[in-house]
């Protein structure tokens, strides 16, 4: 109702407004306040009230309410903390017990009826001592009542997400009594998450109905919608009714097949996702070892510690930004915006100085640049533990990146989301770089032939320090989208060099084209084996498929080809 009037006043002239909003806005709340003084009124009589019949009538028809005065009250009542003052036998006024006591100990009542102070006869506040607070009383099935006034109201939360969970908490219950509560809400729910869980909270309750067919409606009803909460249900009444009615248990058993196949397809495509997330984060981090490996021929072991530098930037920007703003600030959700080019520019400077230190000095020498690059990220771990400690760091998601959505029981974390987005990017700018700039033909020509570009005028040795400081921070950005998704520690490099090598050597050294093939490949692959052979085997598998791959080609998917190479 405001939200029309509001749309109504948007779109109304000037003058309309200014003569109309005031009296348009006093009726407004007065008809508001009108209708929270009769839930309070209905509440009163509720409690007052020397009929249990009625009593639970009363309690039944509160369970639509949308004032959280009526949780409250309920709530307190069914724990015994309302109590009852008489000013004579036909007049009760129920209250609370006001949290504030005097210097004897003393606390006023609040009357439920209008929020204000309990008063006697004379007008003057009533103190009541403890002893003095006489409970309104509750029998057993009143406190059921009130329970289930309770359950039904939580449908009613301002949260859609607590609406959801608490349908489908009451319907796994399968109790009747929820019923009318679920069907009033449907109607006027217009969530589509919510509405379906009420609908298969209705349906499963339905399932234990007394007629057949009721029993049959709610069998389609979760068959077309593919409910994964009514399976055991399900399940049970096939089992149930399979010599007594096997009608229904027919019907039961293709509402079964149809939910369990849905169930399969939904935790591959699942499946396919988190390998989809894990093959982007692969993918940035290999891209920078591809054309490194490839320009330079060095066999950089500390490619895996720029991943955990960059993890390690994202934890300091996170630190700074809670000091800076505090933890339930909005500015310190951005934190992660600023993370990403944090990440970039450490782990490139640092990659820069690797370069310049260690790394000039053995291109085309591979075996010398492992041992080297080896004895760095060996480095670069123990200082890592010794800055940051030995233990874990957590990097919290900002809220754009916390939660999920559901799509066909398929749940797309955010994160992951954003990864496999934001790798996107990295391989269209990658692209852009080698093939629209003159770095990138600089980069493109040494690759092919390093002598002849040199004869050409190419500065190698610029150009070896900006691909390398660019791989490294493409390294670093990886690391930062690792943070989103697990624990941050000073191996966390290790864990995942390995996988780039077989990114790098499987989709063909300095190719963009193969090193995205080969790192989506490998994710899936690795995602869609774990489940059925547990993570080392699974490891193991691909690493074998890897390798017997290489034995047909062993330049990988795409071999570079150039005028310093044979082929």
């Amino acid at each position: 109702m405001t939200r029309c009037l509001s749309e109504i006043l948007k779109r109304s002239q000037p003058w309309l407004r200014a003569r109309f909003l005031p009296s348009l806005t006093v009726a407004l709340l007065t008809t508001l306040a009108t209708r929270a003084d009769e839930v309070r009124i209905q509440l009163v009589s509720a409690i007052t009230n020397e009929n249990a019949k009625a009593q639970v009538a009363l309690i039944d028809q509160l369970s639509t309410s949308t004032n959280s005065i009526v949780a409250q009250t309920l709530t307190t009542w069914r724990q015994g903390g309302v109590y009852i003052y008489e000013f004579s036998d036909d007049k009760k006024t129920p209250f609370f017990a006001d949290t504030v006591t005097d210097a004897d100990g003393k606390v006023r009542g609040i009357q439920i009826s209008n929020g204000e102070p309990v008063r006697d006869a004379s007008g003057q506040v009533v103190l009541f001592a403890p002893s003095e607070l006489t409970a309104a009383d509750t029998t057993s099935g009143l406190r059921k009542a009130i329970k289930t006034s309770l359950d039904i109201l939580a449908l009613s939360n301002p949260n859609p997400n607590v609406r959801r969970d608490s349908a489908a908490k009451l319907g796994l219950e399968q109790n009747p009594v929820y019923l009318n509560g679920f069907r009033a809400h449907l109607e006027s729910e217009k969530n589509p998450e919510v509405r379906k869980a009420l609908q298969e909270a209705i349906a499963i309750t339905d399932l234990v109905s007394s007629e057949k067919s009721i029993q049959l409606t709610a069998l389609k009803t979760l068959d077309d919608l593919r409910s994964v909460m009514g399976l055991d249900a399900v399940m049970k009444l096939e089992t149930a009714s399979k010599e007594k009615i096997p009608e229904l248990s027919a019907e039961a058993a293709i509402a079964r097949r149809h939910i369990q196949q849905h169930i399969a397809f939904s935790n591959f495509l699942g499946t396919l996702f988190r390998g989809l997330s894990l093959g982007s984060v692969l993918l940035i981090a290999a891209i920078g070892l591809a054309i490194t490996f490839g320009l330079m021929g060095i066999i950089n072991m500390a490619h895996g510690e720029m991943i955990m530098i960059g993890a390690y930037s994202a934890y300091v920007m996170q630190n700074i930004f809670l000091k800076a703003f505090g933890p339930g600030a909005a500015a310190f959700n951005w934190y992660f915006v600023a993370a990403l080019p944090f990440s970039f520019l450490t782990a490139g400077l640092i990659g820069m100085l690797l370069e310049r230190s260690v790394i000039r000095f053995l291109y085309k020498r591979p075996l010398e640049s492992l041992l080297a690059t080896w004895g760095v990220s060996l480095v670069l771990q123990q200082t890592m533990r010794v800055i940051f400690g030995a233990a874990n760091v957590q990097v919290d998601s900002p809220a754009w990146l916390s939660g999920n959505v559901n799509y066909q029981d398929v749940v797309l974390a955010y994160n992951r989301i954003f990864v496999v987005v934001f790798a996107v990017g990295i391989v269209l700018f990658t692209w852009l770089l080698l093939t629209k700039t003159s770095l990138g033909l600089q980069v493109r020509a040494l690759m092919q032939n390093r002598q002849m570009a040199a004869c050409m005028g190419v500065r190698a040795d610029r150009v070896n320090m900006a691909t390398f400081a660019f791989g490294s921070g493409l390294a670093g950005m990886a690391g930062a989208c690792l943070s989103q998704i697990g624990n941050i520690g000073p191996s966390l490099g290790q864990s995942h060099i390995v996988d780039c090598f077989m990114v790098v050597v499987l989709g063909g050294v300095g190719n963009l084209q193969g090193t995205v093939s080969a790192a989506l490949g490998i994710g899936v692959t690795d995602q869609v084996l774990q489940p059925h052979l547990g993570a080392v085997m699974g490891k193991i598998t691909v690493l074998t498929a890897i390798i017997l791959f290489l034995q047909w080609r062993p330049a990988g998917i795409f071999a570079t080809r150039g005028r310093g190479l044979e082929g």
